[in-house]
């Protein structure tokens, strides 16, 4: 069993990192060989439209046809057996770089001959980690649902099940007092880091091991 994990945020050791390592460390208890890639050390960019995926006769087999920095991350995406995500929401949306690497991934194994295929020939098994500021109550408000929901349904292009995990209200900054940032209460962000954020690894843990499990 092959597990990949991709790093959409700029920052490898905070939240949606150890999020990722945990969920890695829930597979490799299963036996899965595993590798983490932080994309922002990366040099690449998103689809350009050149289309030589829609070619009739091309050879790139599901793999984007650009060749830079992310092909090889893309091709080990394709190969693997579980791909674990993540991104922290910036905006609304994950971060560009994410963005960007599922323009790449995943257009290329779109059919373009019928609506709502995929050409994909394996099954490749996913878990997509969100990390926000966001409380959990106002996800529906803000519409974050939306955005969880079209991430789960277009990693079906995969073929493989897709289990999402959402991380709320994280720890941004090492120091509160040094930023403008009064809108959040410190105290109650620093509490929840000790009594959420443990659960959450743990069931980034769980996650990494039932979908390297199976």
């Amino acid at each position: 069993m092959n597990v990949i994990a991709v790093n959409g945020s700029p920052r490898k050791d905070w939240n949606t990192g150890t999020l990722l390592k945990s969920a890695l460390e829930g597979a490799e208890s299963v036996g899965a060989r595993t590798k983490l890639v932080h994309l922002y050390d990366l040099t690449y960019k998103g689809c350009t439209s050149c289309f030589s995926c829609k070619r009739k006769g091309n050879t790139c087999d599901g793999l984007c046809a650009m060749r830079d920095e992310l092909r090889d991350v893309l091709a080990e995406a394709l190969e693997s057996d579980v791909l674990l995500l993540g991104s922290p929401v910036y905006f609304g949306g994950v971060t560009g770089e994410m963005r960007s690497f599922l323009e790449r991934l995943l257009f290329p194994n779109a059919s373009y001959d019928e609506f709502g295929k995929s050409t994909f020939a394996r099954q490749v098994s996913c878990g997509f980690i969100f990390t926000m500021n966001c409380p959990e109550e106002f996800v529906k408000t803000v519409h974050y649902d939306v955005l969880i929901e079209t991430h789960a349904l277009i990693m079906g292009i995969l073929k493989g099940t897709t289990e999402v995990l959402t991380s709320h209200e994280t720890w941004q900054f090492e120091d509160y007092s040094a930023m403008n940032a009064a809108m959040f209460d410190v105290d109650a962000k620093a509490k929840r880091r000790a009594e959420r954020f443990p659960v959450d690894r743990q069931k980034a843990f769980e996650m990494g091991f039932r979908l390297a499990g199976v």
